[in-house]
């Protein structure tokens, strides 16, 4: 894992909560279930995020999150034209505050992160990536409340 195969940028919102973040990719060498016109492959991914907590007096509370995500991958070999794939991920995040709005409050800043996402590789590299993920954070009842928190998001990534 030394350089970058990747980099991402994804919005969404859920809950009262609205979020952006950013992300870097490191493409796993492996690959599973080859015969076919379909792979298994993978890549790690670190991220930094902000969430926008809307209150329903108005006001808005803003938290940091930090994640790093093992991802398996479902992708057509298709090397022209559009790239379809669908995705999972299970993985760790930190947040700055348990606190995100009125409504929500976690009982700790660790997180497990999990993920369902399908999207499309396209380009004449296949380096442009635009997919859509459901995204559920919480900290797998490990303190008191667990309310969790879904996204769902969209997310543009191009790789090198």
């Amino acid at each position: 894992m030394c350089s970058i195969d990747g980099v991402s940028a994804e919005i969404g919102s859920g809950d009262k909560t609205n979020m952006a973040r950013i992300g870097a990719q490191w493409d796993w060498e492996k690959k599973w279930f080859t015969d076919g016109n379909w792979l298994v492959t993978g890549y790690w991914e670190a991220s930094a995020g902000r969430w926008n907590g809307q209150n329903s007096a108005g006001s808005n509370h803003n938290i940091t999150d930090i994640g790093f995500t093992p991802i398996f991958r479902l992708q057509q070999k298709n090397l022209s034209g559009l790239a379809p794939y669908l995705e999972a991920g299970i993985g760790v995040h930190l947040i700055s505050d348990i606190h995100i709005n009125a409504d929500r409050r976690f009982s700790t800043a660790f997180q497990f992160g999990d993920h369902l996402g399908a999207g499309l590789r396209f380009g004449d590299r296949k380096q442009f990536d635009l997919g859509y993920r459901f995204q559920h954070l919480s900290n797998g009842s490990i303190k008191t409340p667990n309310p969790g928190i879904n996204f769902s998001q969209i997310r543009l990534a191009y790789h090198f």
